[in-house]
């Protein structure tokens, strides 16, 4: 019974992680240490998604 409780709360847990973005940003932190780059902050990290998301929104109308 505990096990189960475990896995769904670790289900929840990634699929929260995947939803607010959380995901994304470990993501590009653990590229840039493997390619041995500075990363950017948290701040620019989210700017250049939404710009992205922005510019990405606009060329997919019909």
């Amino acid at each position: 019974m505990l096990d189960r409780v475990r896995r769904t709360g670790r289900g929840l847990w990634w699929y929260l992680r995947q939803a607010t973005g959380e995901a994304k940003w470990d993501d590009y932190l653990a590229r840039c240490r493997a390619e041995g780059r500075e990363p950017m902050s948290r701040r620019e990290f989210e700017r250049h998604r939404d710009q992205h998301r922005e510019e990405s929104a606009r060329h997919s109308c019909c």
